[in-house]
């Protein structure tokens, strides 16, 4: 395919360059495990539409749908290997979203923290940002690369290393932060704002103490949407939507 010339970003727009961090969990749909490929579709069409817009866009993905390193070490599994098989299945994933994106016709780049030569590039940094600037999407794999860090710690890292402006963590069946879970709840309070000490100190189901300690130290604002509804990535991009924001 003939490479595109990069956009002008939409003047509308919040921000410039994000992280999208989903759950693996995010792309099975109905069906309990693994990949539902309609799903990953749609997810894909949420992320072209913000790409359109001229916004360079990072991902990265959780595993939790194929193989959770926690889950497998629970049932007596050793840690670390358990948490390697949980990377290799992000890369799954994030083969499987570049596959639905370049259907779309958007250029992206499968960056693994694990090096795989034949599937996906290795992590350079400087490469890295270079793809965001000719505006390839960016689906970072394989975690940090090490044992004992989750998604969410390798999502805000490397939003920290690409000097993303925002982080969007896409949510299923829940549209922002809840004082307790909505769904078993039907009393619990959505908050429209909220500190990372708040997250912190009230256990707050955002993402692990380590990710928002990170964003926190990085000024990294956080914001927490819902998956499920249709051009809602691109809505809150314009400053719109519901959605609750975690920052200082």
């Amino acid at each position: 395919m003939t490479q595109l010339q990069p956009r002008t970003p939409d003047d509308a727009v919040a921000y410039h360059r994000v992280m999208l961090k989903i759950s693996g969990e995010a792309l099975m749909g109905d069906q309990g495990y693994g990949l539902h490929p309609p799903t990953v579709e749609r997810i894909a069409r949420e992320v072209k539409a913000v790409h359109d817009m001229g916004v360079e866009i990072c991902m990265v993905i959780g595993g939790g749908n194929i193989f959770r390193g926690l889950s497998g070490s629970a049932q007596g599994m050793e840690r670390t290997t358990a948490d390697y098989m949980g990377m290799l299945a992000t890369v799954m994933n994030a083969l499987g979203m570049q596959a639905a994106l370049e259907k779309l016709g958007v250029f992206t780049r499968v960056i693994s923290a694990i090096p795989m030569d034949q599937v996906c590039e290795p992590y350079i940094r400087r490469r890295a940002v270079r793809h965001l600037e000719k505006k390839r999407v960016c689906i970072f794999a394989a975690g940090t690369g090490n044992p004992y860090f989750t998604t969410d710690t390798a999502a805000t890292l490397r939003a920290s290393e690409m000097a993303c402006e925002a982080i969007f963590m896409g949510k299923n069946g829940v549209d922002g932060v809840y004082d307790k879970d909505p769904k078993t709840h039907p009393d619990a309070k959505r908050y429209d704002h909220v500190t990372y000490d708040e997250v912190l100190t009230r256990n707050l189901k955002v993402m692990d103490a380590s990710a928002i300690a990170l964003a926190r130290d990085n000024k990294l604002p956080i914001i927490v949407f819902s998956l499920d509804e249709p051009g809602g990535f691109r809505t809150i991009l314009r400053g719109e939507g519901t959605y609750t924001r975690v920052e200082g």
